[in-house]
């Protein structure tokens, strides 16, 4: 009896893994990175869109700059997002030339939708954050962002669905003050 109470127990939870999306944060550089406020002002270029074998993701790359907006918004004011891609060279003159303190350049470097509910293939995401400061070029941060999603997805969820957590804690932990801009 209470072996088969483990067995049902451990099939659960068995289960219960396999339905949990997973992301991870690497940041790229070390030592100290300059706090940043709510009075710095920022540009987000537009990555290219993703592409996995044929498929290209349409709208991928407006995607994943929205999903650094949301974040950044919540603590600081002057942010405009490109409306589209833009070379790094460009992205950085633009960026200059309309007087912002920071460049933020995403990159997607890996992009899969899946039917997960349908073909137990999750969806899995990689992008490439980086942010400079545009007086000096400097690379102040950079990280690598990716995510996988469990098998039980429902149906609808997307590799853009794996982003807004990693990110927001990447953006979160680039300000000196963690309240909002009010």
């Amino acid at each position: 009896m209470i072996s088969r109470l483990l067995l049902c127990i451990l099939a659960l939870s068995t289960l219960l893994a396999g339905c949990a999306d997973t992301h991870s944060l690497v940041r790229q550089t070390q030592g100290d990175v300059p706090k940043l406020t709510a009075r710095d002002s920022f540009y987000i270029a537009v990555s290219k869109d993703g592409i996995y074998g044929d498929e290209k993701y349409e709208g991928s790359g407006l995607s994943l700059s929205q999903i650094i907006l949301s974040p950044l918004a919540k603590r600081a004011r002057k942010i405009e997002v490109g409306r589209s891609h833009q070379p790094y060279d460009d992205a950085v003159l633009f960026a200059k030339d309309k007087k912002f303190k920071y460049l933020i350049y995403p990159t997607i470097l890996h992009w899969e939708n899946h039917a997960t509910e349908w073909n137990g293939i999750p969806d899995k995401v990689e992008v490439k954050i980086e942010i400079i400061e545009t007086s000096t070029d400097k690379l102040i941060e950079a990280a690598i962002i990716s995510g996988r999603s469990g098998l039980a997805t429902f149906g609808g969820d997307q590799p853009q669905d794996l982003l807004p957590l990693p990110v927001e804690e990447f953006i979160s932990n680039l300000f000196d003050n963690q309240q909002a801009v009010r």
